[in-house]
């Protein structure tokens, strides 16, 4: 995560209400870090060779440019009055929205943005720019799903394998920042192959597989509680696929942090399933947080 030089949180914004929705939460995020947030809008426009700009006839201020500074002045002012005398500016860039905001992730504490847009069809639960974001962003990033229930804790998916260090790490600095609970969820199936192209087991203990699994959630908070002392951790190891599991811890949860990838996944996908999975099912918003490479 970028936290140096005062680097903002960045919320994309379009229009419509989803995107309004994290206008707020990047507020309140940004707020809680002290730092400044930055509004933008990706305009595809001009890539699409529409003109943008109003007729020579038309009143000031119309055509498509004067309608995207329109919504993003109303965002700015959203996000004013959400938190009143924080440090707020609006952009608007030209490009696809996704390419716009990945673009952004390199100088940002932080990407937030809706989990659909104006563009989304009704029926999808969560829109292609959220996914993309999520995929290729170079900062954790955030979206504005379900409730945030102010009094729940900060809920991590933990896996045991070294890329998921980067999620824990940054689910307690949140809980830090928002006097919050840390609840780290390991859920398991089955043991995991020895190696690329191993078996999984048919016959276990369960009792044993009980102690390795919860073994390896104590082991993925090691040097937590020295780290950040004023952080109350709480951990569960569940027996369940950790798609599910996640899913119903963030049902009285405030903030539910994955991260991209998970063990056992190919390290050529950018976004691993259970990330994509609780993104689409999670009932409140969601960081998912990219490893160092």
């Amino acid at each position: 995560m970028n936290s140096a030089n005062g680097a903002a949180v960045v919320v994309g914004v379009d229009g419509s209400e989803p995107a309004l929705r994290a206008v707020r939460l990047a507020a309140a995020e940004a707020a809680r870090r002290h730092r400044p947030l930055r509004v933008v809008h990706g305009f595809i426009w001009p890539l699409l060779r529409v003109p943008v700009n109003p007729l020579a006839e038309g009143p000031p201020g119309a055509g498509l440019r004067g309608q995207a500074q329109e919504l993003v002045a109303a965002a700015v002012d959203a996000a004013e009055a959400a938190v009143p005398g924080l440090r707020v500016t609006g952009e608007i860039i030209d490009g696809e929205a996704a390419a716009v905001l990945v673009g952004e992730s390199p100088t940002a504490t932080m990407i937030v943005l809706g989990d659909r847009g104006l563009g989304g069809f009704a029926a999808l639960v969560i829109g292609s720019v959220a996914i993309q974001v999520a995929a290729y962003a170079e900062c954790p990033v955030l979206v504005a799903r379900g409730e945030e229930h102010a009094a729940g804790p900060v809920v991590v998916g933990v896996d045991g394998s070294a890329l998921s260090r980067a999620a824990v790490e940054f689910a307690a600095e949140e809980a830090a920042v928002r006097g919050a609970r840390l609840h780290a969820v390991h859920a398991y199936t089955h043991p995991v192959s020895g190696g690329p192209g191993d078996m999984q087991p048919l016959v276990y203990d369960e009792d044993q597989l009980r102690g390795e699994e919860e073994r390896v959630l104590a082991e993925s908070l090691t040097g937590l509680t020295e780290r950040y002392p004023e952080v109350a951790v709480t951990r569960a190891a569940v027996h369940a696929r950790p798609v599910v599991a996640l899913t119903e811890s963030s049902r009285d949860a405030q903030l539910l942090v994955v991260g991209s990838q998970g063990r056992g996944e190919l390290r050529e996908l950018l976004l691993g399933s259970v990330s994509h999975g609780v993104l689409h099912r999670a009932a409140c918003p969601v960081a998912v947080v990219r490893s160092p490479v």
